[in-house]
């Protein structure tokens, strides 16, 4: 059986590329020494693209206003209990002054989909942004947004788009989202962004409720087959006003297997060590960089906005995930043989 899994590893090393059921040969079959094995070569793979280099971005949480009600979302349009925030174009604006200041050369926008951020606010604030730091990209997380949106913003001067596709299987999707919202619509958005022109991100969550190894594999095989350039994946955490409030969480160690196994299929790929990880596990930042993530995101955002923006419970927003800690964060990815370089980060071809 181990000797099975380590073709199929070397294959993958050789190929980028597996089949469906061997993409769900190798899920099945992790434990902590195969984890190990692809840590070991997805960091071999990394540093021939990237060095020792990790980059951080400049997270701004911009509002946790949405209008859709995703079944296992703490800032879903029903829950109550949230305490809705906005952050204007000046404090925004702010965020990024900030972060330019500790070395932060991407500018993270995240939020829910909410009205209120219109083309025109969005495409005034991101040209202020480029022409006040024109050595620094914008990546914008504002969900479904449709084609000529996504097209005005990318000539306002974003860069970066990051839309979690969070299952590739039609009826997982269906379990966790209302309606309304397909999973063909999901990827049709990122197939569009991938036109239009941005470095496009796609991303997951591991151990989510229902899920089973054959959608975990089709997830990994969709990845194989988009070729994103960003790809962010984390593990599963419930929130308490949601459906899934008494599901268990994902695993970190799996979240951290599967790192390991899109850092082979795409060599070149930004892959950042998620909040979630860290949630999880207080060294979930490394694990995740010691696994072939070469990303890390912390926490510009205005300190009401990071306790108010909760997608689920119990997020990190302190420590390494903060912003104003960043020199902290050089020092624990010094400590594994890495770096935190000023730097824009875009994909190395």
């Amino acid at each position: 059986m181990k000797e099975r899994l380590i073709f199929i590893a070397d294959k993958l090393c050789k190929n980028h590329s597996l089949t469906l059921e061997e993409y769900a040969e190798l899920i099945d079959g992790y434990d902590a020494s195969l984890a190990e094995l692809f840590a070991k070569r997805a960091r071999e793979v990394r540093k021939e693209v990237y060095g020792k280099d990790v980059f951080v971005r400049g997270l701004i949480e911009i509002s946790n206003y949405c209008k859709n009600d995703c079944f296992y979302c703490g800032i879903r349009r029903s829950n109550k209990t949230c305490e809705r925030y906005r952050l204007s174009r000046e404090e925004i604006l702010s965020c990024c002054e900030e972060g330019y200041a500790l070395g932060f050369r991407t500018f993270v926008m995240q939020g829910g989909e909410d009205a209120f951020y219109t083309d025109d606010f969005l495409c005034d604030l991101i040209r202020k942004v480029k022409e006040s730091y024109p050595d620094c990209a914008v990546t914008l997380s504002l969900g479904e947004r449709g084609k000529e949106s996504f097209r005005c913003l990318f000539e306002a001067g974003a860069d970066r788009y990051l839309l979690r596709h969070e299952t590739a299987d039609e009826t997982h999707y269906a379990s966790l989202h209302p309606t309304e919202l397909t999973l063909q619509n999901r990827l049709q958005a990122l197939r569009d962004l991938k036109e239009i022109g941005y470095q496009t991100g796609c991303g997951f969550m591991v151990g989510s409720p229902g899920q089973t190894t054959q959608m975990l594999a089709k997830d990994i095989k969709w990845i194989e087959a988009f070729q994103p350039a960003m790809c962010g994946i984390g593990p599963f955490i419930p929130h308490h006003a949601t459906r899934f409030a008494n599901d268990k969480a994902g695993d970190v160690g799996l979240t951290c297997y599967l790192l390991s196994i899109i850092r082979l299929i795409k060599p070149n790929i930004l892959l950042p060590a998620t909040t979630a990880l860290a949630t999880l596990d207080a060294k979930g930042c490394e694990k995740g960089i010691l696994a072939g993530a070469n990303v890390v995101m912390p926490n510009v955002s205005p300190i009401s906005a990071k306790q108010k923006y909760e997608l689920y419970d119990n997020k990190a927003y302190g420590g390494s995930e903060a912003a104003k800690n960043v020199e902290a964060l050089k020092k624990r990815m010094e400590a594994i043989g890495c770096r935190v370089v000023t730097d824009r980060g875009d994909v190395r071809l």
